[in-house]
């Protein structure tokens, strides 16, 4: 029997954290009672270094942040949400199918592609003892992720005709395909298409899921509390429980690393990372490609100046991008080439490095009419590097005679109000790492929200082909073509990919092998 979590001692230790957060992370490190690795008892189904909760930080929702996580866009809402819910599936690329399969056992997809049917693992088990069914899968896809705000949620709506899916049983689901498409596999197996009860509406603490651990606290801006699932399909956690804390400030989460009040620190900035690299009690943990952030700038065609090519073209040629990496990550981090996705087999690297050319972009804006047009940026923390990068940029536009200003927002609350976002002339964004044509179809393809007014039928048709194209040197030809026109008439700026500069107390272990490495999960890690 797994060891509880008391509720009431969680919520006072989330309170004293908020408070010594209040007044910096020395005073957090000395207020903490917790012991880093500390174990408990180890469990049925566990490995000799079985035992303990581990404590990890992230970067919250704030105050307003729910457990609906098809709703939830922070980094802390998905890493809660994976804890605690049934994966379809993760990216693999040593996997079969390129993907390693959760409470589904495989895909088979029709000779003609027009339909894929979807098997369900037999024996999963929901922690109220009901057994997971096909109808739980058609909810959660159907009723759930189709409806959400999130374009990420969207993807399965996008490809699927959800409409005419139905269940074969108890354990197949047929979904039919808008189009014929050989990729979606990926799409459906990317970690973050969870699964819930049938009937689902609202998302409670006490509901039963079938994720690896149970959830026995939460308090919004606060944190959420763990207790491991014995039942869980597959394989047994090896902790006895989790606690994800919401900290918003970098430093704080460092500080609260080393001070020993949590095991795990996600995200951190490159200043606070180098603090780090000489304390022997930590050690740095950056993911590796092609599970790089792609930091950007979104520039939104719908609203002046962007509706112009010229203006998006001077706006790419200023940015310095060897001097963001320089500056902001200490050479840490990959130069981008406006085009997401880098490191993944379908990216398409043969087209030529975008220059730094202020002269031109300075020519270009003056064709334009637009030579000293003023622009804001708006962007927040969401991310570490995103606020240092708007600024370099800002410096970067104003050398090419635009006045630019910085519009900073509070942690949490650019993608708050996801409609407000994408009607903004111009944002800082960040790309989780997914493989490039099912990003496009995820957040550009169809005149998505996402796509700040990029509406480009023929470049739609041309990933459509691609990913219809069984071939693989075929779909690349196609989707380097589609990613030319994306690169020459684009509006996105992408000149920076950097790792998640995550942290962890030693004797911390397995993180990596949950496959969702941008934002971690934790079904397998141990403590020492």
């Amino acid at each position: 029997m797994s060891r509880q979590i008391d509720r009431r001692s969680f919520l006072r230790r989330g309170a004293a954290g908020a408070a010594a957060l209040a007044v910096g992370p020395g005073l957090l490190a000395a207020c903490s009672t917790d012991e880093p690795g500390s174990a408990g008892n180890p469990g049925p189904g566990s490995s000799p270094r079985s035992g303990g909760t581990l404590r990890a930080a992230f970067v919250g929702g704030g105050a307003a942040e729910t457990l609906d996580f098809f709703n939830g866009p922070s980094a802390l809402d998905l890493v809660r949400a994976r804890a605690w819910h049934g994966t379809l599936g993760n990216l693999d690329p040593s996997g079969p199918d390129g993907v390693r399969y959760g409470v589904l056992k495989g895909i088979d997809i029709a000779d003609d592609l027009s339909a894929y049917t979807l098997h369900v693992r037999p024996g999963v088990r929901f922690t109220d003892g009901s057994r997971l069914t096909s109808a739980d899968i058609l909810h959660s896809l159907s009723a759930l992720a189709a409806r959400s705000k999130l374009p990420v949620y969207r993807l399965a709506a996008a490809n699927f005709d959800l409409a005419r899916a139905k269940a074969d049983g108890d354990l197949k689901v047929v979904l039919p395909t808008l189009r014929p498409i050989a990729d979606g596999r990926l799409i459906l197996c990317q970690g973050n298409f969870l699964v819930v009860k049938d009937g689902t509406k609202a998302f409670r603490e006490s509901m039963p899921s079938c994720g690896p651990f149970r959830l026995t606290g939460f308090t919004a801006g606060q944190g959420s509390a763990f207790e491991r699932y014995d039942d869980h399909y597959g394989h047994v956690p090896h902790l006895d429980g989790l606690e994800l804390r919401s900290i918003a400030d970098s430093t704080a989460r460092a500080g609260a690393l080393t001070g020993g009040a949590v095991d795990f620190a996600h995200d951190l900035s490159p200043v606070t990372a180098r603090t780090l690299a000489d304390d022997a009690k930590v050690e740095l943990a950056p993911t590796k490609s092609p599970y790089l952030v792609g930091l950007s700038f979104q520039l939104n065609m719908s609203a002046e100046p962007f509706d112009d090519p010229r203006v998006r073209e001077a706006f790419k040629l200023a940015v310095d991008r060897e001097a963001m990496v320089k500056t902001v990550f200490y050479g840490n981090a990959e130069i981008g080439n406006d085009l997401p996705s880098l490191g993944f087999p379908d990216y398409a690297d043969g087209i030529p490095q975008r220059a730094h050319d202020p002269g031109r972009a300075r020519a270009l804006l003056e064709e334009a009419g637009a030579d000293g047009v003023k622009v804001q940026l708006t962007t927040g923390p969401e991310t570490p590097g995103m606020v240092e990068m708007a600024t370099l940029f800002v410096e970067d536009l104003k050398k090419i005679g635009v006045r630019a200003s910085v519009r900073e927002l509070p942690p949490g609350q650019l993608y708050a109000d996801f409609p407000a976002y994408s009607a903004l002339p111009l944002a800082g964004s960040y790309q989780m790492p997914v493989p490039a044509l099912s990003t496009y179809q995820m957040n550009t393809a169809g005149g998505s929200p996402s796509a700040f007014g990029w509406k480009k039928s023929e470049t739609d048709a041309l990933v459509a082909q691609a990913r219809a194209e069984r071939d693989p040197e075929r779909a690349r030809e196609l989707g380097t073509r589609a990613q030319r026109t994306r690169w020459d008439e684009g509006n996105q700026v992408v000149p920076v990919f950097k790792p998640n500069l995550n942290a962890q107390a030693k004797g911390v272990d397995g993180i990596p092998d949950d496959l969702f490495e941008q934002f971690p999960g934790f079904s397998r890690a141990s403590l020492a």
